[in-house]
């Protein structure tokens, strides 16, 4: 189905001599059309913090847009920038905009709770930070934006890794920019780009180290990435479309999401709680089952 969304962006060139030139404005300057796009990445929530609450794994934000309310599940994972891309802490009457990945499940409560991706506090009108996922041309079509990215930009990895120009294609990306072009897409050449790649793996990493570092707390549940640490263990993972089938020799396991019982064998188990996709393509299990696995 196609969503009909409105987007700010320019409508029309500057016409010199005949020929279309693109024309710069403020990245706060909006030109609203409509366009029509189902390619939408990640969900954006923006609002006022007026509340916060701590536990040991993280930090709920309460946040109010007019008359709706939304919580922020915060880790120590999230990524936190002010719309100029310097990293910030998150604090009461902090404005935020927050980007969740469209294919992250929402905890069906309310207030509506995130986990997003990423935070940015909106503290300088001159200055913008969108996320989104951009081509081999380095244009979001959702977004209708494309990157002219050069020698000035400055360009990182969320995980720490070296990355350059070439590693932005078709990634994940966290953008910084100040003016865009008035053209279809919008053009920018952007300050500072993060790659959201975060979640990547160390190959050395231990089976404790991975859920220590990629994990969720779902009802009291510890849920740890299912491929990651069943590989990890010697297993073979085959994606049935609704879950997985894990062996390793004669074990062999059938689980499929949004359900608490699972195949062993020829028996029937029954998860604490059922294995769900908490990011995009990783589905996530009880972490007992993991320790099952082990033994």
């Amino acid at each position: 189905m196609k969503l009909n969304k409105i987007v700010p962006f320019a409508m029309s060139a500057l016409l010199i001599g005949g020929v279309a030139v693109p024309e710069a404005v403020s990245a706060k300057e909006e030109v609203k059309a409509e366009v029509t796009s189902d390619e939408k990445a990640f969900v954006k929530v923006e609002g006022t913090i007026n509340g916060t609450e701590k536990n040991d794994e993280l930090t709920l934000y309460t946040i109010k847009w007019k008359e709706e309310s939304f919580v922020l599940a915060i880790t120590k994972e999230t990524l936190i920038f002010d719309n100029t891309g310097k990293k910030v802490e998150l604090k009461k009457g902090d404005k935020v905009s927050a980007y969740t990945h469209a294919d992250k499940p929402m905890i069906m409560i309310y207030p509506p709770q995130y986990t997003p991706d990423a935070v940015i506090v909106e503290k300088d009108e001159a200055n913008a930070a969108v996320v989104g996922i951009f081509g081999d041309e380095l244009v979001d079509p959702y977004l209708k934006l494309q990157l002219n990215v050069d020698d000035s930009t400055d360009i990182s990895s969320a995980s720490g890794n070296k990355v350059n120009a070439d590693d932005l294609k078709g990634k994940d990306l966290l953008v910084f920019y100040k003016e865009t072009t008035r053209s279809i897409p919008a053009q920018t050449s952007p300050e500072k780009v993060v790659i959201l790649d975060v979640n990547t793996v160390d190959e050395d990493a231990t089976v404790e180290q991975i859920i220590e570092d990629d994990h969720y707390m779902v009802d009291g549940v510890k849920m740890v990435p299912l491929r990651l640490l069943a590989e990890k263990l010697g297993y073979v993972v085959d994606s049935t479309g609704v879950g997985a089938v894990v062996s390793k020799g004669a074990p062999s396991y059938t689980i499929t999401r949004g359900q608490k019982e699972y195949g062993y064998n020829k028996s029937l188990m029954k998860f604490e709680a059922a294995p769900e996709l908490l990011e995009p393509k990783k589905t996530y299990v009880p972490v007992e089952f993991i320790e099952e696995m082990m033994k």
